[in-house]
């Protein structure tokens, strides 16, 4: 029979419930699943990822020879009757735990195209290699840091009625940095189609490098290929004034590859000055438009080329590492767009950016209704301001492969699917997508679960270099 205090007890316990929140009370329904343990598991297989895929199916190995089931794998008797897999996506505002997964795997991949490594020999560190930035033109006077933004002694102003200078002094995190001085003086035209384009750009600036190489020691151009081989890895990044900047590493090899060494006439002299020709030369030109005309799109003015020190320097990590932390970055933890498509014109209004990405927005929606721009698809890239690329692209024999990095930890963590078919071993998968996601308790559990590792690792790090740096002192 219950008690006084039976019954205050259950009140206390029922006011505790509706205080906790909807997460709060999902994650104590887990929690008291039967399944709970095999389910965490799971979760902490994927490294806490934020929107895991869930799979459906099975896998059966089988002896190619007697048809005798070596293994047999069915998520019949998994939680939920499905399997969860990491989204494996790049952007850390979508998912930290697989984007410090991806910026670990660019890194890598990256460092292996500087100092060797997976499949990659050690003699590509003593080949010509050059770190270049490729800048995007000006479009119009923006806010800048600095002792003065834009000191004028003419306090002139431009048609519109505003100053043409600024004498403040902005800090890195003032909002006013990258925002046109006068919003119809600048042209966002040119932009947007500068965006759209800048792929285009980049393979006429490779081209031309190319062929300013062979044009330098009197070859043809049809035979560059047979004497030498440019290989690089870029990544694009969007500057304060949201247009973007292109980085890249150009590395020089013999016509087979990194296996190869270049010929005698390949030097960083001669790659150095066909980039800085190139750079200045290459132009792309839009389609005409009754609107706008024909647009000549270039690279901007600002050039930076770096040779990278010959060895295992201190150049070639911090190139890495510079590479690998902005392909984690998605376009609003830029302030340049946002990481989510727009479907309506609408959509742009209620997007939480300043009014000058806005307008690239917009701007970019007004073109893409235009039939000449139309296979430049601007509206659905509006959100990323008209820019289509890639954040990371590489040419084939630059290093290794994202595929081939996942393949290699795969193997090493144990999993058949990571590992290559054995001959003799026949293996049958029969699988399906079924959902993706968690639900409001389960993404808080896993985003404790990423926070944990990220903790571990770091930790991890600290005592392997006080450890290294012990040892250095005792030498």
């Amino acid at each position: 029979m219950y008690t006084q205090a039976d019954r205050r007890a259950v009140l206390d316990r029922a006011a505790r419930l509706r205080q906790l929140s909807e997460a709060d009370r999902d994650a104590i329904r887990l929690a008291q699943d039967p399944q709970f343990p095999r389910w965490l598991d799971q979760v902490a297989a994927t490294g806490g990822c934020a929107h895991p895929v869930h799979l459906s199916g099975s896998t059966t190995t089988l002896d190619a020879t007697t048809g005798e089931v070596l293994h047999h794998y069915d998520t019949r008797n998994e939680p939920g009757e499905r399997l969860l897999v990491r989204c494996r996506n790049r952007r850390a505002t979508v998912c930290p735990a697989c984007s410090r997964l991806h910026a670990g795997d660019t890194f890598h991949l990256v460092r292996a195209g500087l100092l060797g490594g997976k499949n990659v020999p050690a003699t590509v560190r003593h080949r010509p290699r050059l770190f270049v930035t490729l800048t995007a033109p000006s479009f119009g006077p923006v806010h800048r840091t600095g002792e003065q933004c834009r000191p004028r002694r003419d306090r002139g102003v431009c048609e519109h009625g505003r100053p043409l200078g600024c004498g403040a002094m902005h800090g890195l995190d003032d909002a006013a940095v990258g925002r046109p001085l006068c919003a119809e003086c600048y042209d966002y035209t040119g932009h947007a189609l500068w965006h759209a384009h800048a792929s285009k750009l980049w393979d006429r600036f490779v081209i031309d490098v190319r062929r300013r190489l062979a044009s330098s020691v009197g070859l043809v151009q049809s035979r560059f290929a047979e004497h030498a081989r440019l290989s690089f890895a870029r990544v694009a990044e969007y500057q304060k004034r949201a247009a973007v900047h292109v980085h890249t590493i150009v590395r020089l090899d013999g016509p087979a590859g990194p296996t190869h060494e270049p010929p005698a006439w390949g030097t960083a002299d001669r790659l150095t000055d066909a980039v800085r020709a190139s750079a200045r030369r290459v132009q792309v030109r839009t389609p005409y438009s009754p609107a706008v005309g024909e647009v000549v799109l270039r690279w901007g003015a600002q050039l930076d080329v770096r040779r990278l020190s010959v060895g295992d320097g201190p150049d070639d990590d911090a190139v890495a590492a510079y590479v690998a932390k902005y392909v984690t970055k998605g376009a609003s933890e830029t302030g340049a767009g946002t990481d989510h498509p727009l479907t309506t014109w609408h959509d742009i209004g209620m997007v939480p950016v300043s009014e000058h990405i806005r307008t690239l927005m917009r701007t970019c929606w007004r073109l893409g209704g235009l039939y000449e721009y139309e296979h430049l698809r601007l509206r659905a890239w509006a959100h990323t301001l008209g820019y289509r690329g890639h954040i990371l692209t590489k040419s084939r024999a630059y290093s290794t492969t994202y595929a081939a990095l996942r393949a290699e930890r795969a193997h090493h963590m144990g999993h058949a699917d990571g590992q290559d078919d054995i001959p003799t071993q026949v293996t049958d998968r029969h699988w399906r997508y079924v959902g993706s996601g968690h639900t409001p308790g389960a993404a808080l559990i896993a985003a404790g679960i990423a926070d944990d590792l990220a903790e571990s690792r770091r930790l991890g790090a600290e005592a392997k270099q006080e450890g290294s740096g012990a040892y250095n002192r005792a030498s």
